[in-house]
């Protein structure tokens, strides 16, 4: 079926649909402010102010179109828009925003002005006036020029920059993640290894014995190889002890795994490790699958440090050469290079092993072993990631020669990873990975939006032509060219094209990021500075850009972009800094999560209470606007549905939603406030849906069966089963329901006038208002206390269904009960819970790595300004998303009937097409 365009409705007819689930109470619509921004907004401002509700008794946490007018009228730049508002603010015009955020009044330089004449109040002194003019004019100057449109701008040119300094990095450095594994990287804090550019798996014992399966592994050369060998093996058996003559051959088998590991006491590079080597390559059903060598402080004690020892040393590993090479055509050889000593401890028979002593040797070794091939590269790998990791360790050892037992553990590690990373491809380890290969269905997405980009190309040049041949001419007597006064829109077709044109561009820009290996990433590593340090940046930041409430009802519109705005910000310092594995930290991020669903049950719920429109148009605009983006990634980025878990949950939460209000009876308020006994059936509606809840939560098998059937096991499954996602939905699986109930109350007491929530008035009487308040501080604390009192994540998982909604609720009652805390807002925070929802999507592939376990490194050797662009261009990005799928949702979902039932049509049948292609793709793995 062909897709119908048409155009899109009226600014003053488009119906405002959730995104990110916002919350909020039934406001009648208000007119917005016309003026400059305020003071108190942040310099990064949208093209335009989001949008008021547009009927009257819409709920305030539902988002709507992007302001009135044209897709490339929204588009423009705050400075551009407001230009000649902010030029009649400078003339003394009376409409303009103020300094102190007045919501489109003149600033009152002179608060004791007020009850003067107008005129005088205005006046105030001079001094004053010229200084404000002087502010809002630069203000002005600064919005023009730094708009969001700028900013975006800014963060592609840094796109295409950093994308070309990496693509030239690799070229003249090479693109083998393992050279760098095996020769640099640094420390994070005392123990953790990270590689220059690439991340370490850390490999349990299950994962090291299914790599290893009929695997064989030699490693030959003295005591510090012998060390190596104990780590390596302690991986595949932890129990495996350090016992037996040390100065002889050590064998190890799992014959359970097939996996055979040996070390061969060969202490020296001579006659009798030539011998060893040599038959591997004349046997090959003995040959090892990987080969560990090295050997050098021996020889330097045996003969004293003397210089013949390095000539014949040279002589002898110049003989062996040829032979490791030809075993690294078939096997993984790797050549250990000399670790320091720490002269200070070394023993008086050991004197002579000095640190320069072993740096000849080490530049004998790589200068033979690198020169052994004549005209290509050398197979021997060296291993010189141990002299780095010995140089921050040495001076723990015992000896002086030996390094401490925590140093050997991360050079075995360095090993498995090395050999198995390209075997089992595990998500955090992308060191040694190539890229993965392109699937069908991203193939076929590839050019997709390859179409799309030349077909907007192609339509902007004919739309730009004729608009040179429609432009008027120069009036000749005048000498001035008539201007255009009426700006033409864009036509749906335009937008679609320019929609999928940019959505194709970012959607490369993921790739480049997460799948090309075309930019760096990094393995997280928890401090308490790294979580703490950035959430008193953006208190600060928040606190600073305040202004005040359009209304002062309980959680208003701009109070739960706020919440959502600052609780996003925190997830996303806890995802980049790796918190979770600080307890308090995790539990504490729990029932922000388990606020964002209790939003979602609380302005669902409200909306659906109030308005009663349960029309197909208000499900498939909410569903677009969740899913979209999450599709899109799927295809993309080659992921499962349930990967994005939580964008699952409240699609699901909101179906249970609609369809437990939806189903007979109908209960609205409209019908409830004409007789009493309407809320005991809208009670009784809730209990059921509390009991089915109940029921699923403690039947795991009843779960699993329902989301086990085709096609919601595609949905829903992740790594061939559904217990990820039951393991999710039933962590907050109360808390929904909690929001639906919170609202049912809160909008009975606010219909029976029960509540203040005037301007500056506490919520109730002074007592009541004071009693709460001491208790929701309690409640508070005492939830906290026990967060951080928590054992472990299971025993804390177990009661964090039933206990999350008290901090929940002290929070809502601490910033709703006191009227001036009603009164006011941060803009800082708002503007980012508008666009939450992407947010917290994207993060998962262009600000995370590795699907979340890692850090994308666009800045290499600099953390702090590397999460600076990045972060930057996160930010654009995801806004940029948030106003594509708002141009998108009002041509996919028009309000008329038959047309929304053709998208709808067209929409299924792409997604039957997608399942075909899933399973073609999946029997092709297989």
């Amino acid at each position: 079926m062909a897709l119908q365009l048409q155009p899109p409705p009226p600014a003053a007819s488009r119906d405002p649909v959730t995104l990110g689930d916002r919350p909020g109470p039934v406001t009648p619509e208000r007119p917005s402010a016309a003026g400059a921004p305020s003071q108190a907004q942040p310099l990064l401002r949208p093209e335009a102010q989001v949008e008021e509700e547009e009927e009257e008794g819409e709920e305030t946490g539902v988002q709507g179109a992007r302001g009135p007018g044209t897709a490339e009228q929204r588009r423009r730049g705050w400075g551009e828009a407001e230009e000649g508002r902010a030029e009649a603010w400078g003339a003394g015009a009376a409409g303009s925003g103020s300094p102190a955020g007045g919501g489109g009044r003149l600033p009152q330089c002179c608060p004791c002005a007020a009850p003067l004449a107008r005129a005088a109040a205005r006046c105030c002194h001079g001094g004053t006036k010229m200084a404000a003019l002087a502010y809002n004019l630069g203000k002005r100057e600064i919005n023009h020029y730094f708009s969001v449109r700028s900013a975006k701008v800014l963060a592609l040119a840094a796109v295409v920059l950093l994308a070309a300094c990496h693509l030239a990095s690799r070229r003249y450095r090479g693109n083998d993640s393992c050279e760098y594994l095996l020769s640099s990287g640094r420390f994070l804090g005392e123990k953790v290894w990270q590689p220059h550019s690439c991340m370490m798996h850390n490999y349990k014992i299950s994962e090291a014995k299914n790599c290893l399966v009929d695997k064989y592994i030699a490693f030959i050369g003295d005591s510090r190889i012998r060390q190596l060998f104990y780590s390596f093996v302690k991986i595949i058996n932890p129990q495996f002890k350090e016992e037996g003559n040390k100065h002889e051959n050590i064998p190890f088998e799992d014959k359970i795994a097939s996996v055979k590991v040996d070390f061969l006491w060969h202490p020296e590079v001579n006659g009798s490790m030539k011998q060893c080597i040599k038959v591997w390559t004349e046997d090959s059903a003995a040959k090892p699958h990987v080969i560990v060598a090295g050997a050098a402080t021996w020889s330097i004690k045996i003969h004293n440090g003397s210089n013949e020892a390095l000539s014949q040393y040279k002589m002898n590993i110049t003989s062996i050469a040829p032979l490791l090479e030809k075993l690294a055509k078939t096997s993984d050889v790797y050549w250990v290079l000399q670790d320091p000593v720490y002269e200070d401890l070394l023993s008086e028979n050991r004197k002579m092993i000095t640190n320069e002593k072993i740096d000849a040797y080490n530049e004998a070794a790589v200068s033979i072993l690198n020169s052994s091939t004549k005209n290509s590269k050398s197979n021997v790998k060296m291993f010189s990631v141990s002299k780095l990791i010995a140089q921050e360790t040495i001076m723990e050892s015992l000896d002086g020669l030996h390094l401490p037992e925590s140093s050997r553990e991360t050079s075995a590690m360095i090993l498995m990873n090395v050999y198995c990373n390209k075997i089992l491809k595990p998500v955090d380890g992308s060191c040694c990975q190539p890229r993965p290969s392109l699937t069908l269905i991203q193939k076929l997405a590839a050019c997709f939006f390859t179409f799309s980009i030349v077909g907007y190309i192609i339509f902007y040049i004919i739309h730009r032509n004729r608009h040179r041949k429609n432009k008027p001419c120069s009036d000749l007597e005048s000498g001035e060219e008539k201007k255009n006064i009426t700006n033409i829109p864009l036509s749906p077709l335009e937008i679609l094209l320019q929609s999928f044109c940019k959505l194709g561009l970012i959607m490369a820009y993921f790739y480049m990021c997460d799948r090309a290996n075309l930019f760096m990433k990094e393995n997280k590593f928890y401090t308490h500075s790294s979580f703490f340090i950035p959430i008193i940046y953006i208190l600060v930041l928040g606190v600073f850009y305040n202004e005040s409430t359009k209304e002062t009802k309980v959680l208003n519109r701009e109070q739960t972009d706020e919440w959502k705005g600052w609780m996003q910000l925190v997830i996303l310092i806890y995802h980049i800094s790796g918190a979770s594995t600080f307890l308090p930290v995790y539990m504490h991020i729990r029932v922000l999560v388990a606020a964002y669903l209790f939003q979602t049950g609380y302005g669902h719920f409200s909306y659906f209470w109030i308005k009663g429109d349960f029309g197909i148009h208000r499900v498939c605009q909410v569903l677009f606007r969740l899913n979209f983006l999450v599709v899109v990634l799927c295809i993309v980025m080659d992921r499962p549905y349930q990967f994005y878990y939580f964008v699952p949950l409240v699609t699901v939460w909101f179906m249970v939603i609609y369809v437990t209000l939806a189903l007979w009876p109908q209960i609205i308020q409209k019908k409830a406030n004409g007789n009493c006994f309407w809320h005991f059936g809208l009670l009784l509606k809730l209990a059921f849906l509390l009991l089915c809840i109940c029921f699923l939560a403690y039947s795991q098998g009843a779960f699993e069966k329902i989301f086990s059937l085709w096609p919601l096991s595609k949905c829903f499954e992740l790594q061939g089963n559904v217990y990820e996602w039951w393991f999710r939905w039933r962590l907050d699986r109360y808390v929904v329901f909690h929001g639906m109930l919170f609202a049912f109350i809160y909008l009975t007491l606010q219909k029976h006038q029960v509540l203040s929530e005037g301007k500056g008035e506490p919520l109730f009487s002074n007592k009541i208002s004071n009693f709460l308040l001491f208790v929701s501080v309690v409640s508070f604390l005492t939830y906290s206390i026990w967060a951080s009192s928590c054992k472990n994540k299971s025993e804390c998982n177990e009661l964090h269904p039933s206990v999350s909604v008290v901090q929940i609720l002290a929070f809502i009652l601490i910033r709703n009960i006191p009227g001036y805390a009603r009164s006011v807002y941060s803009s800082f925070f708002a503007w980012f819970g508008r666009i939450s929802l992407e947010l917290f999507i994207c993060q998962y592939h262009i600000w995370l790595a590795a699907d979340t376990r890692g850090i994308l490194v666009l800045i290499p050797g600099n953390p702090v300004l590397n999460i600076i662009i990045s972060t930057f261009i996160f930010v654009c990005v995801a806004h940029e998303i948030s106003q594509i799928t708002n141009d998108l949702a009002l041509i996919f979902i028009p309000k008329d009937n038959s047309s929304l039932l053709r998208r709808l049509a067209c929409i299924a049948a792409f997604f039957c097409g997608l399942l075909v292609l899933s399973s073609i793709q999946d029997k092709s793995r297989h």
